[in-house]
């Protein structure tokens, strides 16, 4: 993986178009950023907008040619499918329930599609999407940012190798405070869309942040969930979503797991935190401080492990750019998803297999997260019952 001084860029850039981000998009300018990091694409066109005018603008900041500023995605999809020098991949960062239908365009003409989370904002338009990358041929990536940092990845190959023994608890919480308030109707761009269910689905935040915290409990514990209860809250007056959520799991194998998303919680910022528990040890890490890696062997004293420290593994090293001690976090995670995608591409341009080592997530892990959201709500509905997982898996 081309991360250091990213070898292979400046000779071949993947040709990237974006449906979404426009000014003052903040997901927009994140996954912009984060294709840029390691050199690795050329962002030609987009469909900033909802009309050609109001598309311009965004397209002039950024370099775009007017002519492949375009109002509508349909219209975007249909022509950069033909022109000879067209987008390789597209990047989605609408908000949820505009994920389907503008991937759906661009995976039946054979275009790679990188997505913002969640997949899509019902589970009926998941499964829909699941057919249609099936179906295209074309890459599918998630942008579950926080499975491209390199401690996360040293956790992960922590549990798959048996230092923590057999799995017993996985404890996962995503909290902020930034809706403590009905700061939806002020006006607030972000909080408008994030509390419409027509927009952004039936969770809030379950969907928001909720489904970051359950893909990263997965990712980094290879466990399969069975069942789950959830008790959800909209602590504000008003609000159409929960805003507080309180997930029971039970996973394969006999393992317990607790999760809990707020976005009503004083004094957190962004503060996603992991801890899983097996017979021989446990692993702590937190998204604020991602460069750390708390392990204990079970009746030995605690052990910090570092990012490109003593100990560190080779897939967290592989996806490191600097030397311990510099910290690295949220952009560059994000833009480990965006490199990992373009190792993928790259390797499938050619006609050769995608490396082993590069790792993303997917459609797979898309339709869990939308189906995790989905189970908590309707457990919630009926007064925190225990619903199995798989019933929201089926086709």
């Amino acid at each position: 993986m081309a991360i250091e001084g990213s070898k292979s860029a400046a000779s071949h850039r993947i040709r990237l178009g974006m449906v979404g981000g426009g000014r003052d998009a903040f997901i927009g300018g994140v996954h912009r950023i984060a294709s840029r990091i390691d050199d690795r694409y050329e962002l030609v066109a987009g469909a900033f907008s909802s009309t050609p005018e109001k598309s311009l603008a965004p397209a002039a900041d950024l370099g775009v040619a007017a002519d492949r500023a375009y109002g509508d995605y349909v219209e975007m999809a249909k022509r950069e499918a033909r022109l000879k020098n067209g987008i390789e991949a597209v990047a989605i960062v609408t908000p949820n329930h505009m994920h389907y239908p503008v991937a759906r365009e661009f995976l039946k003409r054979g275009i790679h599609v990188i997505c913002d989370k969640p997949l899509t904002s019902t589970l009926a338009d998941a499964r829909k999407l699941a057919k249609a990358a099936a179906a295209s041929g074309a890459l599918f990536v998630l942008t579950h940012n926080y499975t491209g940092y390199p401690m996360i990845r040293q956790a992960r190959d922590m549990v798959a190798s048996g230092e923590l023994g057999k799995i017993r608890l996985v404890q996962v919480e995503y909290a902020q405070d930034w809706l403590s308030e009905n700061l939806e109707d002020t006006g607030q761009k972000q909080a408008g869309w994030r509390t419409d269910p027509a927009r952004s689905g039936l969770g809030g935040s379950t969907g928001d942040i909720g489904t970051h915290a359950f893909n990263l409990a997965s990712f980094v514990s290879g466990l399969q969930l069975e069942e789950l209860c959830a008790d959800l809250d909209a602590f504000v007056e008003g609000r159409r979503v929960d805003d507080n959520g309180h997930v029971l799991m039970r996973f394969t194998g006999g393992a317990k797991g607790m999760l809990w998303c707020s976005q009503v919680a004083p004094g957190n910022e962004n503060a996603l935190k992991l801890r899983i528990y097996g017979e021989k040890g446990g692993l702590e890490w937190a998204q604020e401080d991602p460069n750390y890696l708390w392990y204990t062997p079970l009746g030995q004293p605690k052990r910090l492990l570092t990012r490109n420290g003593a100990g560190a593994t080779a897939s967290g090293q592989r996806i490191s750019r600097i030397p311990g001690g510099h910290p690295e976090g949220y952009l560059e995670g994000f833009a480990n998803i965006y490199t990992e995608a373009a190792e993928a591409i790259s390797a499938l341009r050619t006609g050769q297999p995608i490396p082993p080592e590069v790792t993303f997530p997917g459609i797979s892990e898309g339709l869990a997260g939308v189906a995790f959201v989905t189970g908590c709500v309707e457990s919630s509905r009926r007064g925190a019952a225990w619903v199995k997982f798989s019933n929201y898996l089926r086709p």
